[in-house]
């Protein structure tokens, strides 16, 4: 996928939702763990070494797995690309669970299953469709695929 380098930068700046220096080994073989400044944004983790302001890196937080790998070790598996492991090392297992709770919640994925789920109840308690009077209640990615209902409690790919 293409990204505008500008647009990266300005968007690694803006207000995070989580932000710590992590460990952080790369998934290239002999990569070592090295201490990271990461940060969440929407649905992008940033990287940067600890004394620069620009990131080195980015992942997209899509069509991905977040697991616990220790008690204090989260990895990050992309779906198309399960030889490529990033790993994390948080400072507490507290810290690592909310790195992995948030992590799981920012994806496009995530957000879209759980409108499907709430639009749902909302339909069935009040026979509206809440998406209908802004005009996208007919649209593809507000439907839910095969006629399943899909809950917002069913996270652990993105």
């Amino acid at each position: 996928m293409r990204f505008n380098e500008k647009e990266m930068v300005s968007l690694s700046r803006q207000p995070s939702e989580m932000a710590a220096e992590l460990g952080m080994r790369g998934p290239k073989k002999g990569d070592v763990v090295k201490k990271r400044l990461v940060k969440l944004v929407v649905n992008f983790l940033f990287y940067f070494r600890t004394d620069e302001e620009e990131p080195i890196g980015a992942l997209l937080l899509e069509q991905c797995r977040v697991e616990r790998e220790d008690t204090q070790v989260f990895s990050i598996v992309f779906l198309d690309e399960a030889e490529r492991k990033y790993l994390f090392e948080c400072n507490s297992e507290e810290q690592c669970g909310e790195w992995v709770d948030s992590i799981i919640k920012a994806s496009y994925e995530f957000m879209r299953k759980n409108l499907i789920f709430y639009r749902t109840e909302i339909h069935r308690l009040t026979g509206k469709d809440p998406l209908e009077q802004y005009g996208i209640s007919d649209e593809t990615r507000f439907q839910v695929n095969n006629g399943l209902q899909l809950m917002p409690r069913d996270t652990s790919s993105l």
